[in-house]
């Protein structure tokens, strides 16, 4: 009897082992799905033997200050401000302004986007706030490659076309049947970002667009963009602020997911009435 006891005690702690494992194993994906460009830096710096910090990316060697060095600074239409880096999307009597980093190649701006980018359309659309969208590259320096800055400026031949060219193009980057794994430099193929340009209306067939793509038209303006990356001392990317504020989810990291990025938006502007 002690002995079917005892069996019966082992057999219970092993399911009790079993489903603490499948629950840390949620909580791990979790993590995972969530994880920021910080976290993502320390990885590919370990994966790809990057020896210098993010403080160092442009040293003109294969980083931005050597890529687009003989182009003229192209600026794209629908920009304002220094060098055209001011993309605002939305109602210009909106009071409100949320200010969104990106990195084309970065996965949790992917993650951003497919789980919260509706969300916030809506919102632009309902002019509850403008967006300022400073799309950067570093990600280009540390897993190697062009691809952010050359999407970057695919992104500005985009924007040239009209605003939600830009917004639509985009989405479909961020897309799940579009967007690479950020060690995978797809972006850098001109003829990449063309292909998935059909995907977009305003795009499609559109032959001036695919033209200062090819020509890499707004290839300097997409240099100038990553600067903001340093310059205002965004630490990763997806970054959401609201002035000099940035919002977090109450984990701490950037409310990526759509009920963590509604309670940040709604904390921050009020709630939607």
């Amino acid at each position: 009897m002690s002995n079917r006891n005892n069996q019966q005690n082992k057999q219970a702690a092993r399911e009790r082992l079993r489903a603490e494992r499948e629950r840390q194993a949620k909580r791990d994906k979790t993590r995972r799905q969530l994880v920021v460009a910080g976290a993502i830096v320390v990885v590919l710096a370990i994966a790809g033997g990057v020896g210098y910090a993010v403080t160092n990316m442009n040293d003109g060697k294969g980083g931005s200050s050597g890529w687009a060095a003989d182009k003229p600074l192209v600026k794209p239409a629908n920009t304002t401000g220094e060098n055209g880096n001011e993309i605002v999307i939305g109602d210009a009597k909106a009071k409100e302004t949320l200010t969104v980093y990106e990195d084309p190649r970065c996965p949790s701006c992917a993650a951003f986007e497919n789980q919260s980018g509706a969300q916030l359309r809506q919102d632009v659309k309902d002019a509850r706030y403008k967006v300022r969208f400073v799309m950067v590259n570093f990600i280009d320096d540390l897993a190697k490659g062009t691809g952010s800055k050359n999407a970057v400026s695919a992104l500005g031949a985009a924007l040239n076309v009209s605003p939600e060219a830009f917004v639509a193009y985009k989405e479909a980057l961020y897309s799940p049947k579009n967007h690479p794994d950020e060690r995978d430099d797809a972006f850098a193929k001109d003829a990449r970002l063309i292909e998935i340009a059909q995907q977009v209306p305003a795009l499609k067939g559109n032959k001036d667009f695919e033209k200062a793509v090819n020509e890499g038209t707004y290839d300097k303006w997409a240099v100038e963009m990553g600067t903001l990356f340093e310059k205002n001392k965004i630490g990763g990317t997806p970054a959401l602020l609201h002035g000099d504020k940035q919002l977090k989810a109450p984990n701490g990291n950037p409310p990526m997911a759509k009920e963590s990025f509604i309670e940040a938006i709604d904390k921050e502007f009020g709630a939607k009435k």
